[in-house]
């Protein structure tokens, strides 16, 4: 797997091998991130349940301002942090503009901070069918997110499911039942 586009294109990404992390494909990427263009640039991202980090860092090799990951798996965050720093070093930019928080999403999202403009959110589907509603939930009600904020959520095809107080205004992908599509949701403010 590697990043594909923008400045840091075509460097590989480490992954742990796990049964715990599904790693986004390079195609599914590529249409994500062509269908956000050029409104990526210069925005402040939030890339929840993070694993390999390929969203957050294909969002920094196209040109995001930020980016804050947050992953609790430790062997995952070994390799997403040396991930960041072959990215950052490739696009020719500083460390410091990816944070990497090692704990629980819930627990992250129960402090204070400024909105982001971008949110990826690809967790594991079984563990998110417990706690998705509260994760949108928290990102609504702590303020993660402002009124022009955008929500990519990564969900298996065929998944029907609402979130109150957002909206969802696309869906990219398709394909057989089950494999993954981005659902982009704005919050209802």
């Amino acid at each position: 797997m590697r990043i594909s586009g923008g400045k840091a294109k075509g460097i590989p990404l480490s992954i742990t091998k796990t049964n715990k992390l599904r790693p986004a494909s390079e195609a599914n990427r590529e249409r994500l991130f062509s269908s956000l263009g050029e409104w990526l640039l210069g925005k402040s991202v939030l890339d929840l349940f993070a694993g390999s980090g390929a969203y957050g860092l294909e969002a920094l090799s196209r040109g995001a301002l930020s980016v804050h990951f947050v992953e609790r798996n430790r062997k995952i965050c070994t390799d997403l942090e040396c991930n960041l720093e072959n990215v950052c070093k490739s696009a020719g930019l500083e460390k410091r503009v990816g944070k990497l928080e090692k704990r629980e999403v819930l627990e992250f999202l129960k402090t204070k901070i400024n909105p982001f403009d971008l949110v990826f959110l690809d967790p594991p589907y079984s563990e998110f069918t417990k706690i998705g509603n509260q994760v949108f939930d928290f990102l609504y009600r702590n303020q993660f997110v402002h009124p022009n904020s955008l929500l990519v959520h990564e969900a298996p095809n065929g998944e029907i499911s609402s979130f109150e107080n957002w909206r969802q205004i696309k869906t990219l992908g398709k394909g057989k039942k089950g494999a993954p599509v981005f659902r982009l949701f704005k919050p209802a403010f």
